[in-house]
């Protein structure tokens, strides 16, 4: 009788990820805290959320004063990332 044996090949199966939660990282345009990643699309995709500003004053004159609300998360590739 033939033995027949199944291997699982490695490419089915996502890499270990770069970057865990909670890991700071950097990318071209900021720096910020991993809070969560997915495997899609043969890639690690990571949310990377970034340090809040002061929050805006809204007058004619326009101030620099940070991110607020949504415009501090980002997905970016892990490719795009380096640790800190």
């Amino acid at each position: 009788m033939t033995e027949i044996r199944i291997e699982v090949h490695g490419l089915n199966f996502p890499p270990r990820q770069l970057y865990q939660p909670n890991r700071k990282v950097t990318f071209i345009g900021g720096e910020g805290i991993v809070p969560s990643s997915s495997f899609e699309g043969e890639t690690w995709k990571y949310l990377v959320k970034m340090p809040q500003g002061t929050k805006p004053t809204f007058s004619a004159r326009r101030s620099a004063n940070g991110r607020v609300g949504a415009e501090t998360m980002v997905l970016l590739n892990e490719r795009e990332l380096c640790a800190v």
